[in-house]
């Protein structure tokens, strides 16, 4: 099972604030054990969102394009990482070792969201083709990756 983690914004991240050297070193400490274990598949920090946009879709209008920052802290992403593990609980364990996202005595908030498989759909809306073709640009992606 693939789980989406995602940490939450604080107002120190969306003022552009950079992590102290500490917690990027326990950052890294963390991600190695989870590399280690074959657990970590991707897993960045993201810059504010001042520095992003939003592509908005309405029912028959062109798509709109926002520039941040966005107002609500608490409804956008710091980071995240992609994990592979067997289980919910497994997901939320390895998240409980996580050094505190914002630094010791920040307030932080992690949310960890299973990623769909194609296995997760019924045939009849996502065929066994469909399926097959999104695995080979999976591994494709992952080629192309590793020749980086």
């Amino acid at each position: 099972m693939r789980f989406m983690v995602i940490v939450k914004a604080s107002k120190s991240s969306e003022a552009g604030e950079l992590p102290s050297k500490q917690l990027l070193a326990d950052m890294g400490k963390f991600n190695e054990e989870m590399m280690q274990a074959g657990v970590l598949l991707a897993g960045e920090g993201l810059q504010p969102s001042s520095k992003g946009a939003r592509v908005k879709f309405a029912a028959g209008k062109r798509p709109m394009v926002v520039d941040g920052p966005f107002a609500e802290t608490k409804e956008l992403v710091a980071g995240f990482w992609l994990i592979q593990v067997k289980s919910k609980e497994e997901a939320i364990e390895w998240m409980k070792r996580c050094p505190a996202p914002m630094g010791p005595g920040q307030d932080a908030e992690i949310e960890i969201r299973q990623v769909f498989e194609a296995e997760d759909f019924p045939s009849e809306i996502f065929p066994p083709e469909a399926a097959a073709r999104e695995q080979e640009m999976r591994d494709e992606l992952q080629k192309k990756a590793a020749k980086r």
